[in-house]
Formats: C-alpha cells, structure tokens, sequence
C-alpha cells in the first residue's frame, strides 16, 4: 500500500497504527522504507507491507482501510498493489469513499478483501 497525499510518511504510520490494533493483523503489517537518498539522515518511508496467509484476515484489512479513509479529510489516496505475477491493483480515495452509498461501500470492501487475499497458483 502506497499512500499519496501530504505528510505521507505521518499518514503511513497512522493507517499502520490502525491496522496494528486489530487482533487479526497485528504482526502482519510492516512499514517499508525506501533506499536511503545520497546525502540524506534516514529513509523515507515508502509504503506499507500487508503479509497475509491462508489464515485471513483480508476483511478485516478491507475493513480498517475503508474506516481509516473514511476518517481522512484533504487529498488522501491509497494505492493497493497485489504481489506475485498479476500485480493486480486498486487505487481509492478519502472522497471517493466518503461519496459511496452502503452498498457501494459493501462493494469496495468485497473487492479490496478480493484484493488482500493470498491465492494458490496451482488453484
């Protein structure tokens, strides 16, 4: 997950700190940081990692990230990437989401939960 926005790298701490607090993705999510620039104190931080097993806890990811967005206000965007060959991905923003109806909103998150989900090659 890529966020866009101001003060990104306030913003990634925030969404990991949100996803930290729930049972079924503590431990499963990671800041990433990126190659350290010439002359610079630190990295960047650059994106989050969600790690998820055949165990779950792809709703629950959906879930959070639909709430959190929905508690943003300004220009937020995430990107969502799927790792492996596909590299399937979604972009959704505060506005964008604060604009669906219900069953809109059931919608996105069944697909973002599509999304998060790890899926057996050989399926």
């Amino acid at each position: 997950m890529t966020i866009s926005g101001n003060e990104v790298a306030d913003l990634l701490r925030d969404l990991h700190s949100w996803m930290s607090e729930e049972s079924d993705l503590r431990g499963r999510v990671r800041i990433r940081e990126a190659a350290i620039p010439a002359g610079a104190l630190g990295a960047p931080l650059d994106a989050l990692q969600l790690i998820l097993g055949a165990g779950g806890g792809a709703a629950t990811a959906a879930s959070v990230l639909i709430a959190w967005l929905s508690n943003r206000s300004g220009e937020v965007g995430v990107k969502l990437t799927r790792g492996g060959e596909d590299g399937e991905t979604l972009e959704v923003t505060a506005k964008g989401v604060k604009d669906l109806n219900p069953a809109q909103l059931r919608e996105l998150t069944t697909h973002i939960t599509h999304l998060f989900e790890t899926t057996d090659p050989d399926e």
